[in-house]
């Protein structure tokens, strides 16, 4: 029954963006867009992935009206069965932001046997404090819904609840911040909405750090690249867009 419904929301208008032109075989990616953002986000990384000869979904959903489990059940489990139709050799994930807890309560409640690779770009993967500081105030709560809410760095919080996906997962961190004011809540170096620290994840494989803020990273041509060589290698390489301006670790 859950698959069936499952499948039956999968052919509701505005529920994903799936490509026209599917090849059964072929390697996938699932893009999962951020917080107050929509699939449009991911726009220059679907070009970019759909020529490197991915097919690429872009799942859309209401970041702002529903709870991260909500969002997961209800649109991002549709698209993936979606997506098993044609049979795909390996399903990879790049996520933005609060799309990466979407991703990781997915994978906290699902199996799926044909994962692939995943990046996260500046997930809150242990909460930020701007939640922390802002989440009792109206207008912080009317802005970010009930998702947003969820993304505090408490030890019984949703992010530091969650397993890490039984995937390889490469996380790419921002270090510039347009909003000094939240910058001002964030202990240590940051993107204006999540430390560095607070997006890494026990387990990743790779990590890196890219100087761009948080609500543009995604669009940023040398984290594209960067998340094009670890659906390939498994790594980061180092796109010729940004020589010497990346730290590479995993602790």
């Amino acid at each position: 029954m859950k698959q069936f419904l499952y499948s039956l929301a999968c052919v509701l208008p505005g529920s994903s963006s799936v490509p026209a032109d599917v090849v059964p075989g072929r390697e996938v990616v699932v893009l999962v867009h951020g917080l107050a953002r929509s699939s449009r986000s991911m726009r220059p990384m679907e070009k970019v992935l759909a020529a490197a000869g991915y097919t690429v979904y872009s799942v859309k959903y209401p970041s702002t009206r529903k709870t991260v489990q909500e969002l997961a059940d209800e649109y991002l489990a549709p698209l993936i069965v979606q997506c098993q139709a044609a049979k795909p050799v390996k399903i990879h994930f790049v996520a933005h932001s609060l799309g990466n807890i979407v991703l990781r309560y997915y994978f906290a409640t699902n199996t799926l046997e044909n994962t692939g690779r995943i990046v996260m770009l500046v997930p809150p993967n242990r909460g930020s404090e701007v939640v922390d500081r802002l989440g009792g105030f109206t207008l912080f709560k009317w802005i970010n819904g009930p998702a947003g809410l969820q993304l505090g760095t408490s030890a019984d919080s949703l992010p530091n609840s969650l397993p890490l996906p039984p995937a390889e997962v490469g996380v790419i961190a921002g270090t510039r911040s347009i909003n000094l004011f939240l910058s001002m809540l964030i202990p240590g170096p940051d993107d204006g909405k999540v430390s560095v620290e607070r997006t890494k994840i026990k387990g990743m494989k790779d990590f890196v750090t890219v100087a761009a803020s948080h609500p543009f990273l995604m669009r940023n041509r040398a984290v594209i690249d960067l998340t094009l060589s670890f659906l390939r290698d498994g790594h980061f390489k180092t796109p010729p867009s940004i020589p010497g301006g990346l730290t590479n670790s995993v602790s």
